[in-house]
């Protein structure tokens, strides 16, 4: 999911709520890391970079950035 441009065409409460559930689904990964192994360990570095890609749309908006809305 997560292009940038995908991202930049939500809402402001939208792009939070999938920051919130993206978030978790890292959290439930890393868990599951930690007490089996998993079936594809590169879902963790694209999640932490999904987060990122959130994090920084978010601030450019709260900045008055680019992506403003």
């Amino acid at each position: 999911m997560s292009k940038s441009k995908e991202l930049r065409e939500m809402s402001q409460e939208q792009l939070e709520s999938e920051l919130t559930q993206t978030q978790r689904e890292l959290f439930d990964l890393r868990i599951k890391a930690a007490t089996e192994k998993l079936d594809a360990p590169s879902n963790l570095r694209k999640l932490r970079r999904s987060i990122a890609r959130m994090k920084t749309l978010l601030r450019e908006r709260e900045a008055g950035g680019v992506a403003g809305n």
